[in-house]
């Protein structure tokens, strides 16, 4: 006889989190069983973050049992973690449609459920975030619904950068209520680095002193109550002298912990105490495992951070074998050549040795590679110093995370005109990650500052010999942006070639129509090139190389010879177009009868999709730049077709 008997009874009760309230502690413990167990099959079906979920699922199941959602603002730092949050917040039968067009986000997302009431994907902003709905509370900013208890759940890798600190001094001085969560794993994507990821080991290094510290406060309940606060006292003196304080009550915190953030009892225990007694900010120091739970996971360097589909069995990953080498390893190989032939040549990345490819480099210059934690504008800043004091910084961060160090590429980089060289991966749009990891401004963003030199190459070849030409500038800033995923497949260089600077590569000689690609669109360009030549069109093809410096006098040939240009890029408005658009007006060319048309991402921010869908949205497509060379020269397309035929 079959057994239909489910497998999640008690998840299966849950519509909304009110429906836990009657739970016993013991069935808690056991619903985090099953949300565990759901998590890992849900994420084996779509990929996802799945290690930093499996970390925090008793911490999720406490917090949903104990506080009143929506109106307890519970706020997930990065949103890796939210999975679990997500399955019980009413989005369990949509977690097959994760991170895929038209489906859930991979992050928490304001727009998506009443349960999500801060969205996030960068990190380190839910402790502002909850000190900002702590203070419209007490103002009375949502009179109609209310705002109860405000809580950011925090990791220890997020707790590294600069943003979490300057929340924390505030909010101890504000002196509001509201609670933080250091979900402490002692990892966020890579091993964390830096004295605060020290001292948080030092927190809870030695187990003899904290099994005293238990003993002890535990006694200090059984004693008569003219004896407690002198012992209480004395408890105080033995936690300065044996941790010597700690940082988050200087900062006006009361600190609780460290606890086991997988053991229910403390965590339902504790967080009921503070919700009963609270009156000021509190942080709870919770120490997790990431990947806890799932074997696999476990084992893994990086704990599961960020996967494809998976067989939940085995744990292994499923993925397609790729038909070239990705931009990011040919970012690290050509690095590591030049590096190789010049010792000043550092890099440096913010918490994202693997994905910028500077675990390569690590490995054969280790004295040279430094990785700041998740800390951008430090990291800008670092570089500004090693290239004033004569080293050659390569600072490697992804376009959407440079966005949180963009004071500091003006002020201190810009503005000094010093050589730092920005390599910027995930340029463009980057799939299922969506709007918030998407490389949309950078182009705009850097090609705008004075001094500065910015480069896409169409292919991995040529971004071998940009990392070369980065290297051979010494006199200015510079940028060379690439995007995720594979290249196209051509053969590379064995060493890279320093390009002219300022000057585009002509790639086919046509008429009446030219079209200039800025990045790796150029082999849509040729597949609209293809398809136009059936038509009886056949357009210049320029690779332009150099969003700035511009290609000035090829553009303005280009307009004293062609009827029209079209200008091509993986970016927001306000890039690499528009300089060439305040090029051709300021040369008088866009006065007489010439045309010019610039194909750029919507504005708009895309959400979340495979890339194919994601460019075809933006229409940035083969077919879109056909489309718009015929739309230009007012060629009629049904015409053309049956006149091809």
């Amino acid at each position: 006889m079959m057994d239909n008997a489910s497998k999640t009874p008690l998840l299966d009760q849950i519509r909304v989190p009110s429906d836990m309230r009657n739970f016993s502690d013991n069935q808690l413990t056991e619903l985090a069983i099953e949300l565990r167990r759901e998590t890992i099959n849900a994420v084996s079906l779509t990929g996802g973050h799945l290690g930093a979920g499996l970390g925090v699922v008793e911490i999720t199941v406490a917090l949903h049992a104990i506080f009143d959602a929506p109106k307890d603002k519970i706020i997930w730092d990065v949103g890796h973690q939210a999975y679990p949050h997500k399955i019980l917040t009413g989005r369990r039968n949509q977690m097959k449609t994760l991170r895929q067009k038209d489906g859930i986000s991979g992050f928490t997302k304001r727009s998506e459920s009443i349960y999500d009431p801060f969205g996030a994907a960068h990190s380190s902003t839910s402790i502002s975030a909850a000190l900002g709905f702590a203070v419209a509370r007490d103002l009375g900013g949502t009179p109609d619904s209310g705002i109860g208890s405000t809580i950011a759940v925090i990791g220890d890798g997020a707790m590294s950068a600069g943003m979490a600190f300057e929340a924390l001094n505030n909010a101890g001085h504000l002196r509001k209520e509201m609670i933080v969560i250091l979900n402490d794993n002692d990892m966020s994507i890579a091993p964390p680095v830096g004295a605060m990821s020290n001292y948080l080991s030092r927190l809870y290094a030695g187990a003899p002193f904290q099994e005293l510290k238990a003993a002890a406060k535990g006694a200090v309940s059984l004693l008569p109550e003219p004896f407690q606060e002198s012992a209480r006292r004395a408890k105080e003196v033995l936690k300065t002298i044996t941790v010597g304080g700690t940082l988050f009550e200087e900062l006006g915190f009361s600190y609780v912990g460290p606890i086991d953030g997988h053991d229910m009892d403390q965590l339902l225990s504790i967080l009921r105490t503070v919700k009963d007694r609270l009156d000021g900010p509190v942080l709870i120091h919770a120490i997790t495992q990431k990947g806890k739970g799932y074997p696999p996971a476990e084992a893994s360097n990086d704990k599961y951070h960020g996967v494809g589909k998976f067989d939940v069995g085995s744990g292994t990953i499923l993925k397609s074998v790729p038909n070239a080498p990705s931009y990011t390893n040919v970012f690290a190989e050509a690095l590591i050549q030049e590096a190789t032939y010049d010792q000043k040549i550092v890099a440096i990345t913010a918490a994202m040795p693997d994905g910028t490819g500077l675990d390569k480099f690590n490995e054969k210059f280790s004295e040279r590679t430094f990785d700041v934690g998740i800390a951008e504008q430090h990291g800008v800043t670092f570089a500004a110093g090693l290239a004033a004091g004569g080293m050659k910084p390569f600072c490697a961060i992804y376009s959407t995370f440079l966005q949180r160090g963009y004071d500091q590429v003006i002020h201190d980089v810009a503005l000094q005109n010093l050589p730092v060289r920005f390599a910027i991966d995930r340029a463009g749009l980057v799939g299922a990650d969506g709007a918030t990891h998407a490389g949309s401004f950078d182009i705009a963003y850097l090609a705008n500052l004075p001094n500065f030199v910015v480069m896409a190459p169409s292919d991995e070849a040529e971004l071998v010999h940009m990392v070369a030409t980065a290297s051979s500038i010494n006199d200015s800033p510079s940028a060379f942006r690439f995007p995720r995923g594979e290249g196209v497949g051509v053969e590379l260089p064995v060493k890279g070639t320093p390009l002219e600077i300022g000057k585009s590569r002509l790639v086919s000689q046509g008429a009446r129509v030219a079209i200039m690609s800025f990045g790796a669109r150029l082999t849509e360009v040729m597949k609209a090139k293809e398809s136009l030549i059936l038509r009886g069109l056949n357009p210049t093809i320029i690779d332009a190389r150099f969003a700035k410096p511009l290609d000035k006098d090829l553009i303005l040939e280009i307009a004293g010879t062609h009827e029209a240009l079209i200008t091509i890029e993986e970016g927001a408005i306000g890039g690499f177009g528009s300089h060439v658009a305040k090029l051709l007006s300021d040369h008088g060319a866009l006065d007489q009868n010439f045309k010019f048309r610039s194909m750029c991402f919507p504005d708009e921010f895309l959400d979340h999709g495979n890339p194919i869908e994601m460019y075809e949205e933006a229409k940035l497509n083969a077919v879109n730049i056909e489309e718009k060379v015929l739309e230009l020269l007012n060629v009629d397309l049904l015409k053309t077709s049956s006149s091809s035929n």
